[in-house]
């Protein structure tokens, strides 16, 4: 997504950055796992077609991405409000963060407002159509079960709700979803402390879908947005 291709966002453990031509190699490296592969519902590619993959998500208006970088050596002075890929390149990378629009969410506050000024106090069968799916990947084993999921979550679903976000953001909160596979019981406990509940089971998928109710949740924690600095030309 254009909105996102300069934008970091910083957390003492972890940093989220665009997915650029320089994280593709480690990328493809992780989809040759089948474990990777059946956790995210991801056909093996090859390398090329990573590259066009990556090209394409970095202008396609309907997918969010971020690459999770752990940040713990990241050296980043108060008050400092742009970042060089240089200071970046030295971090562990150790997975992705991702949001999938089905439609956007301008032409949802649209339909909601012609039927509030039309006082149908149904929602347009449309706007159940309208969603916007969570995923997300800590494809390093060392870094699983340290609470960096919870974290990048969080400092994921902050920046693309809050009605400061570039367009095609924000997200209205209530069409948030998540598929996650029946079995999957830390990642099921994950996304319910942000707020999320199961409200479908599917099991001709062995899955369940959560959407965000707010039940129980903290108010999410927001990391430090800053400016990636790149050279013209520079994917």
């Amino acid at each position: 997504m254009r909105a996102n291709e300069k934008t970091v966002i910083v957390h003492p453990d972890v940093v989220l950055v665009p997915y650029r031509t320089e994280h593709v190699a480690k990328y493809h490296e992780w989809m040759t796992s089948a474990e990777l592969r059946e956790l995210t519902a991801s056909e093996p590619l090859t390398l090329e077609e990573e590259y066009e993959m990556q090209r394409k998500w970095q202008v396609d208006e309907d997918k969010l991405t971020f690459i999770l970088l752990s940040g713990t050596s990241l050296d980043a002075q108060e008050g400092e409000d742009t970042l060089a890929p240089e200071r970046l390149r030295a971090l562990p990378m150790i997975g992705d963060v991702n949001l999938f629009l089905k439609g956007t969410p301008a032409e949802y506050a649209n339909r909601k407002n012609e039927d509030h000024q039309c006082g149908d106090g149904d929602e347009d069968e449309d706007d159940d159509t309208f969603e916007v799916e969570v995923e997300i990947m800590i494809a390093e084993p060392a870094y699983r079960r340290r609470g960096i999921a919870h974290t990048a979550l969080q400092l994921l679903l902050s920046y693309a709700t809050d009605p400061a976000a570039p367009a095609p953001l924000p997200v209205p909160k209530e069409k948030l979803v998540a598929r996650i596979g029946d079995k999957n019981e830390p990642s099921i406990r994950l996304f319910e402390k942000l707020g999320f509940a199961v409200t479908k089971r599917v099991p001709v998928f062995e899955e369940v879908e959560l959407r965000y109710v707010g039940a129980n949740a903290t108010p999410w924690i927001s990391g430090t947005v800053k400016t990636l600095v790149l050279e013209e030309g520079a994917e």
